[in-house]
């Protein structure tokens, strides 16, 4: 395969998700545009709540989201860098985290010329937070699975002898 779509093959995802991220940080996603209908939906689902609790429901909601975007967008990343290679380096999943630390703070400087949005360094926080737990996770998963595969290794050598 030609390496140009190769390589677009590998970071589209990213590529992608990355500007979804973008997106979410117009003024389309302000805190009182997603508050109009994200606290309606919780006054539903928690009718005798009182406002303060559905307006901190609201925040936390709004928080986890920053957290699962670069959690998606560090493990897309993991995809682009790792390419064919198997198994996980440290050096990967450390350049992941730093690609999630470096967007997230354009993030947040972009938001701070966006009418109704504010930069913060928490959400930087947040964000590679979530970047730092998807790549924690991904190892797990690849050490899992490499334990997996010597238990059958052993089990099937085991078996033939």
């Amino acid at each position: 395969m030609n390496a140009r779509w190769e390589w677009l093959r590998r970071w589209w995802p990213a590529l992608a998700w990355a500007v979804v991220i973008s997106i979410f940080s117009t003024g389309a996603f302000t805190s009182e545009n997603t508050g109009r209908v994200i606290i309606p939906i919780l006054h539903w689902l928690l009718p005798h709540a009182p406002m303060e609790t559905l307006i901190l429901l609201h925040h936390y909601i709004r928080k986890s989201a920053h957290f699962t975007e670069y959690f998606i967008l560090s493990l897309l990343l993991l995809r682009g860098i790792r390419g064919e290679n198997r198994g996980l380096k440290l050096a990967w999943a450390l350049l992941a985290i730093a690609i999630v630390a470096c967007y997230a703070s354009l993030d947040e400087f972009h938001q701070s010329f966006v009418p109704g949005r504010t930069p913060a360094v928490t959400d930087v926080m947040i964000d590679t937070s979530g970047g730092i737990a998807a790549q924690a996770i991904a190892a797990l998963t690849m050490m899992l699975a490499h334990l997996r595969e010597e238990r059958r290794e052993k089990s099937a050598a085991s078996n033939a002898s």
